[in-house]
């Protein structure tokens, strides 16, 4: 068989004959098929042995790629010479064997070109393999007839193929009308057949419509950037991100090629520095952040064994693992993995801005529409000048005189409300080593520092910018572990360095007056002012201590005691600094994870903030702190709890402790009810008021109460009454259940509810007197919300259901509790806590876990087995782990004081555990 030339790229992954021996090949077929006349039978034999030495092919490549994970340029070269060789040799084949020319005239000219992603010449194991079949003039019988066959080949192969069939006029009118027809041609390189096809179509496409075409080609392509990025998720830092079409993927660096390809005849990256887009050291990070980005991308193939580019969960730990990260310094070997993989997102950002301004520059890309209608230039101060509406430096020489410049550069672009120009970026993070310790101390730095943070109503523009330069780790060395620092769960939406950021948006956002309506309280402290310096500061430092084997709230108040200091606070501040990080989230675990309800609760808390000027700064920077972590996770179930633990405790400061105790409380909400039902007899009031235990009166709002009195009046011990409200002030529906009380009546009431697809947020459980149950809960459907109105007929339906036996919760709830495959690489340890301390008449059981349908559910069936009573369930959940707090007496209505009853209720909690878990993997 007459064998086609092809191109053999510089570097392959291993040998060229390993990875296709076209010698070998081309022999088997010669063999197999010499003689051999029936199409059906040419075409089988073909795809047999070209299967074989295509998976050959595959598994070498594989292997070598394992044993040097990085290597991406030379794996997806061998990919896509594999992709070569294979259609060259079928291309080969079907000319010989079933199309082969009689008489060979000037009109049997076809070219082969490898087009997209395929013509650029590196593949990932499963990417598409886009061809071109290209005639001069007009499509011949023969030149069908051999795309035909070589494509049900190809097809036969199981490859993706995308194909076209066009004279090179068509190429032109369709690359003319659509943009995607366009850049693939960008991008394309001969293959086979008629090379002079090739080279007639490659230069009609530059004379013909690339030239003179840059601009519109420049926005379109744009124009599609910020369409992909906003399907994307619209930022860098998506937890589960996609490493070809993300922010900071490789598609963002594909369209840097595109453009400058199209504009200026480039074919290799090298050329960009010869272009004078790029410096040396800028294409050094190019090439680095591709090269990690397409090792991900193979190997996310590779192990899905299939086209994948979404880096979920599930696969962030096995690439990482291929990769060869492993856990250390108590971080896991995914976390190392995803920070790198942002820090290179964070980099192909950073260049993106360099090309797009050079391109500004040659008057390729547009001014923005904004920038041409605003003329209006601010003031400047000296040394800086307007460069395409940003802010440039007038000097580069004279600006680096004073090391100071690397952090007034980002003030001025806060007090001028000019973005930075690129160039200006490209010369800070080129001189990063002039910040150094004498810089850092110096009171000029530290003003210019403060300054930015405290004197222009948006500090977390300047600081994104100074820390994706690198400015910010610079000038605090301490915060440089965090940067990119990816938490692996599905609770935070954001690294740190970013969530960091995030918190102090939040907080300027509040001074500013836009979320008076959604943070009422917050918003009226600062109204009445408090220390801004140290509260800014506390929001920038509070997590610095992450990413080690410590507890980051104890290491981080460490730090800041170093770096409080650093940044001009007074002893007093810092103390105050220190104070903050280390107790971060008390106020956050104290709402979340206690039932407020309890006087207990309020009172050592108090205890612990001991001042309502603390307590004013804990709860700003709690609020911020929540409303960091991301879309959705402040709601008004968290603002209900939040301002409710600050009211009382701001009351219990002024007022004095000695006002929280059970029997004021009793006493008032006694009144409130007798107040709500005016229309009740003396003598049935009496009979309610009296019924109930003192915890009754002070864990349930007075609607509740109400509620209570209604559903209990006059009920048979027979029946089970209901009611289903909205709490639009919670986010939540609220259930009250009322029914004669047994063994376990909590436990079926949670089966129930579980069963229904409600998430349990709160719950309360009390007994009366005589013997009834009273239990609220308050749930939120699957989104987090409270059910529409709608919707609470079928789950009051079901709920009735289970609790009159009609279904047996525990079989069922078994079969639904499983945990999905992206969100098993989770790993969330187990631990059970008893407080005695914590509320006067109760103990305080704690379970620390990992969150599943079901896990609600065994709980208080165990705890109800063991003959615990449960008075009330706070849940706070955590994306996959969820804290469920029980408040709980024994059979005898104690505390369980004695060490070896709560070892063995431990033990019996922690089989449930383990059982419900082995069954929701399994």
């Amino acid at each position: 068989m007459k064998r086609s030339n092809l191109t053999e790229p510089d570097e392959l992954i291993c040998e060229a004959q390993k990875v296709f021996d076209r010698d070998a090949v081309a022999a088997q077929i010669n063999a197999g098929l010499t003689g051999v006349s029936d199409s059906a039978e040419v075409r089988a034999t073909l795809v047999g042995l070209l299967r074989d030495a295509r998976k050959f092919g595959m598994a070498e490549i594989a292997e070598a790629f394992e044993k040097a994970p990085f290597k991406a340029h030379a794996t997806t070269a061998s990919y896509c010479y594999l992709t070569d060789c294979v259609v060259a040799a079928a291309y080969d084949a079907v000319v010989q064997y079933l199309h082969p020319i009689q008489v060979a005239t000037t009109s049997e000219r076809l070219a082969l070109i490898a087009v997209g992603g395929y013509g650029r010449g590196g593949m990932a194991p499963f990417s598409d393999v886009d061809l071109l079949f290209s005639v001069p003039y007009k499509m011949t019988a023969w030149a069908e007839s051999v795309i035909e066959s070589l494509l049900y080949v190809l097809w036969d192969l199981r490859l993706k193929v995308g194909h076209a069939s066009r004279t090179i006029r068509d190429c032109l009118r369709l690359a003319r009308e659509d943009y995607t027809i366009r850049t693939s041609l960008v991008e394309m390189r001969f293959l086979l057949g008629d090379v002079e096809v090739f080279d007639q179509l490659q230069e009609q496409l530059r004379e013909k419509l690339f030239k003179g075409t840059a601009g519109e080609f420049t926005e379109a392509k744009l124009a599609e950037r910020e369409a992909r990025h906003l399907k994307q998720g619209g930022q860098r830092y998506v937890v589960e991100p996609n490493v070809k079409e993300g922010k900071g993927g490789l598609r963002d660096l594909q369209s840097l090629f595109w453009i400058e390809k199209y504009i200026n005849g480039i074919f290799h990256a090298e050329q960009l520095v010869e272009a004078g887009v790029f410096t040396a050291d800028e294409f050094a990070t190019f090439v680095a952040a591709q090269e990690f980005l397409w090792a991900v991308r193979c190997h996310l193939h590779l192990i899905s064994n299939r086209g994948m580019d979404q880096l979920t969960f599930d696969l962030q730990v096995e690439v990482a693992e291929r990769m060869g990260y492993t856990d250390r310094g108590g971080r896991r070997a995914v976390e190392h993995f995803m920070q790198a993989y942002f820090r290179h997102a964070t980099k192909v950002g950073e260049l993106t801005r360099i090309f797009l301004t050079a391109m500004e520059a040659a008057q390729v890309k547009k001014e923005p529409v904004l920038a041409r209608f605003l003329k209006r230039k601010p003031k400047l101060r000296p040394g800086y000048c307007i460069v395409q509406n940003r802010l440039a430096i007038s000097d580069p020489d004279v600006f680096l005189e004073d090391k100071m410049n690397l952090l007034r550069v980002f003030e001025e672009g806060l007090r001028t409300g000019l973005l930075i120009h690129p160039n200006a970026m490209r010369l800070v993070s080129a001189n990063l080593h002039l910040i150094d310790v004498p810089m850092r101390k110096s009171d000029e730095a530290i003003q210019i520092f403060t300054d930015l943070l405290l004197r222009h109503g948006n500090p977390e523009r300047g600081l994104r910018r100074m820390n994706e330069l690198g400015v910010l780790a610079a000038f605090i060395p301490e915060f440089e572990p965090i940067v990119a620092m990816m938490q692996f769960n599905m609770y935070h939406s954001y690294t740190v360095d970013e969530h960091t950021i995030q918190t102090i948006s939040h907080l300027a956002a509040i001074e500013r007056g836009e979320l008076i309506e959604e943070l009422p309280v917050a918003s009226g402290i600062l109204t009445e002012g408090l220390n801004r310096k140290v509260l800014y500061v506390s929001l920038l430092l509070h997590d610095i201590g992450k990413g080690r084997p410590e507890d980051h709230s104890v290491l981080g108040a460490k730090i800041a005691r170093e770096v409080a200091p650093r940044l001009g606070l007074k002893p007093r501040e810092v103390e105050t600094v220190e104070w903050l990080v280390r107790h971060h989230l008390l106020m956050s675990d104290m709402a979340q994870k206690r039932d407020i309800a309890d006087p207990r609760t309020v009172r050592d808390f108090a205890k612990a903030v001991q001042s309502v000027k603390r307590l004013d700064l804990l709860t700003v920077l709690t609020v911020c702190d929540i409303s960091g972590v991301g879309p959705g996770v402040w709601n008004n179930w968290k603002a209900v709890l939040i301002r409710a633990l600050y009211r009382q405790t701001k009351k219990a400061l002024e007022t004095g402790l000695e006002d929280l105790n059970r029997e004021n409380r009793g006493a008032e909400a006694k009144k409130n009810l007798r107040d709500s039902l005016a229309d009740w007899s003396k003598l049935a009031l009496r009979h309610e008021t009296n019924r109930h235990y003192p915890p009754y009166w002070q864990g349930l709002h007075v609607t509740a109460h109400q509620i209570f009195a209604r559903l209990l009046l006059d009920i048979p011990e027979d029946e089970i009454r209901m009611d289903l409200q909205p709490d639009e002030d919670r986010d939540a529906t609220r259930i009250c259940f009322a029914m004669a009380d047994h063994p376990g009546v909590f436990s079926r009431f949670c089966g129930a509810l579980v069963l229904s697809g409600a998430n349990v947020v709160d719950a309360r459980t009390f007994t009366s007197k005589d013997g009834y149950a009273t239990a609220v809960f308050w749930v939120q459907d699957g989104e987090g919300h409270p059910y529409e109105d709608t919707r609470l007929g079928r789950l009051e339906k079901m709920i009735n259901e289970t609790l009159q036996g009609t279904v047996v919760a525990r079989a069922e709830i078994q079969s639904r509790d499983k945990i999905k495959k992206r969100e098993r690489a989770f790993k969330v340890p187990t631990s059970i806590s008893f407080d005695n301390e914590g509320s006067e008449i109760f103990t305080i059981i704690e379970v620390d876990t990992r969150d599943r349908l079901g896990l609600l559910y065994d709980l208080t069936r165990t705890l109800a087995s063991a003959n615990v009573n449960i008075f009330s369930a706070v849940i706070a959940t955590y994306g996959e782990q969820v804290v469920d707090t029980f408040y709980v007496k024994d059979m005898f209505g104690l505390k369980f004081h004695s060490k070896a009853k709560r070892d063995m209720l431990e033990q019996k909690l922690r089989d449930a555990l383990t059982q419900g878990a082995l069954k929701a993997l399994s």
